[in-house]
């Protein structure tokens, strides 16, 4: 084939749109790439932001951050990942969760200690998720603008936004998670296993049914890539794990040998073993314990953002049945309420799954991926940035001064007992007591108006009991709060 010089302008001409169309594509690459690194700092410094108010103004209660705290200082002092329970009895917390995430962080904290460190690494993580959602979603969806917008609809998505700052605990290490697995679905993507294996070891360690969820992602890969044996492999790995952590650790370090958190699951049979058979037995009792009006409400806000996408890569979702089915079969309805860390082991996979769903409509890429962003967009209001600007006003109040007062009249150390949200700031210590409990507590430290007491009556009438009690002394009092010393404590 020979061309003339009458085709020579033409051919240059089409070699010069096709230049523009690469250069056009590329910059437009380069400013999808700026904003979503942009989106993330913004988002994380903003969260970080919330996150430290909510404790500063002394809004943040005991559990979890108090709980995660004194885990991490205990190891750091020598006794493994100790902690007092709300009642007053020193055990391991591998008797609750199978978290051993914790002990990763002892050497930040013997760098930086302050509970301050775990709310900042959580908002920085959470954050950090959206880069894997934008890189797969550019990858199958062919267009970094699409990317752009999953990684923002991860980012607006409520379930994100309560994990990156949690009001109710500030700090769950299963929050970690959240990003975690979103790099192992990419490392297994891009066939990384090594890189994967990391990650999803990490992940593993955050609390004890992640690694089922993450042995699931064994499945979607034996099916996606064919890689029958390495996918059985991770989901042999992952269920095994799980099962050691529910049926052996937890109740080996359990005070009473049992899963504490059984009692939640009495209705469809207590023990995995009464679940199983409550399922062949009296499967009714499952549809009575899920169908009810707040757990519909749960899954709306959970599965509705991303319009069903999820729905077209079943495999992938998969992996959020295990925390699904933990969340929706208890009796306790903080674990189907958004502002929980119950979502945690749930939004990686609603995401990635609704990325590939995307993914089956290519063509319409951009238009798809613009929906799901705005499905996401049109609940993010519910967020817990929404408290940012009561707590901020709280700051210079002098109920903030009274309590920063009274807090540093308790010495370092010693065994104290404290309301809720005080005990928050108190937890880097070997024994520290929720107040009513005392025990072998030197010192109380109490604020009558915290809100998290149910029976506030009651609560109040014990306050008084002691102030009135003649062993302990009364150190400080103002606005109601109140801090004591026991007679003959020696401490200053």
């Amino acid at each position: 084939m020979t061309v003339s010089r009458d085709d020579v302008p033409a051919l240059q001409t089409a070699l010069g749109a096709l230049r523009l169309r690469v250069v056009d594509r590329a910059a437009s690459a380069s400013v999808a790439r700026r904003v979503v690194y942009a989106g993330v700092a913004s988002y994380a410094a903003l969260f970080i932001l919330a996150a430290v108010v909510h404790y500063e103004v002394f809004l943040t209660a005991r559990p979890d951050l108090g709980h995660m705290v004194q885990a991490i200082w205990t190891t750091l002092h020598g006794h493994f990942l100790e902690t007092t329970t709300l009642t007053g009895r020193q055990m391991s917390r591998l008797g609750v969760h199978v978290d051993p995430f914790l002990v990763l962080l002892v050497p930040f904290y013997w760098l930086w200690s302050s509970p301050l460190l775990l709310v900042v690494v959580q908002a920085v993580a959470v954050a950090s998720g959206a880069l894997p959602v934008y890189w797969l979603a550019r990858k199958h969806l062919d267009s970094d603008r699409a990317g752009a917008h999953f990684a923002f609809a991860y980012l607006l998505y409520p379930a994100t936004q309560f994990n990156a700052f949690t009001i109710t605990s500030s700090f769950h290490s299963v929050a970690i998670a959240v990003p975690l697995i979103l790099f192992a679905i990419w490392f297994l993507d891009e066939d990384r296993l090594l890189p994967f294996a990391l990650v999803a070891l990490l992940a593993a360690t955050t609390k004890e049914e992640i690694p089922l969820a993450v042995g699931c992602l064994g499945i979607w890969y034996a099916v996606r890539k064919g890689r029958r044996l390495v996918g059985a492999g991770i989901f042999g790995i992952g269920l095994a794990v799980t099962l050691v952590d529910f049926l052996v650790i937890i109740p080996h370090f359990s005070p009473s040998g049992i899963n504490p958190f059984v009692g939640r699951y009495q209705d469809v049979g207590t023990t995995p073993g009464g679940i199983l058979h409550t399922l062949f037995s009296d499967p009714i009792a499952f549809v009575h314990a899920v169908a009810t009006g707040h757990k519909v409400l749960y899954l709306v806000l959970l599965l509705v953002p991303f319009l069903g996408l999820w729905l077209l890569e079943p495999l992938l979702f998969l992996g959020a049945v295990p925390d699904l089915a933990i969340n929706l079969l208890s009796s306790k309805s903080d674990q189907t309420s958004i502002p929980f860390h119950w979502t945690a082991g749930i939004i990686p996979f609603v995401v990635a799954a609704s990325v590939f769903g995307a993914a089956r409509f290519k063509r319409n890429a951009l238009r798809v991926s613009l929906y799901a962003m705005c499905g996401a967009a049109s609940v993010a209001i519910f967020s817990p940035i929404y408290f940012l600007k009561g707590d901020i006003g709280k700051l210079n109040s002098p109920m903030h001064a009274v309590k920063a007062h009274a807090l540093d009249l308790i010495p370092p150390g010693v065994p104290v007992s404290a309301s809720n949200q005080l005990g928050g700031h108190l937890s880097e210590r070997r024994y520290i007591y929720s107040f009513p409990y005392v025990r072998g507590a030197r010192w109380i430290i109490v604020d009558p108006n915290d809100e998290t007491y149910g029976d506030t009556a009651g609560y109040r009438r014990v306050i008084r009991e002691y102030e009135s009690n003649r062993q302990w002394q009364t150190v400080y009092s103002s606005h109601g709060v109140t801090v004591l010393r026991k007679q003959g404590d020696a401490s200053p």
